[in-house]
């Protein structure tokens, strides 16, 4: 009983390993769409003549308006999948620690 229950807690481990990299990366990939957002708010030009500024800062927040639509799609995904490895995540822990907890009740203390 004691070898399964090795086996079932290294099995456990490794699932927990695997889901903690499966959501770092989703919050990586999640960061990276927030970070691209951000870098969408830019200010004006204070160069221009104020007719030209205006007319530049009209076609980019027209260009901005779209690209902020496509990456706040991407992002709705990305968030989606971060919350979903979230969830796996805390049963992969929950599963380790269950594990763990009971091949500590089996040993019992150690004279």
């Amino acid at each position: 009983m004691k070898h399964k229950l090795a086996q079932l807690r290294r099995l456990s481990d490794m699932v927990f390993d695997a889901q903690q990299l499966r959501l770092s990366a989703a919050a990586r990939s999640r960061q990276e769409s927030l970070d691209l957002l951000a870098s969408l708010a830019t200010p004006p030009a204070q160069d221009l003549d104020p007719l030209t500024a205006a007319r530049a800062d009209l076609r980019y927040q027209l260009w901005a308006d779209q690209r902020r639509a496509e990456i706040n799609l991407n992002l709705a995904r990305q968030t989606a999948a971060w919350h979903e490895a979230q969830v796996e995540t805390r049963h992969a822990f929950g599963r380790t620690e269950a594990l763990r907890l009971l091949a500590a009740k089996k040993s019992g203390p150690k004279p």
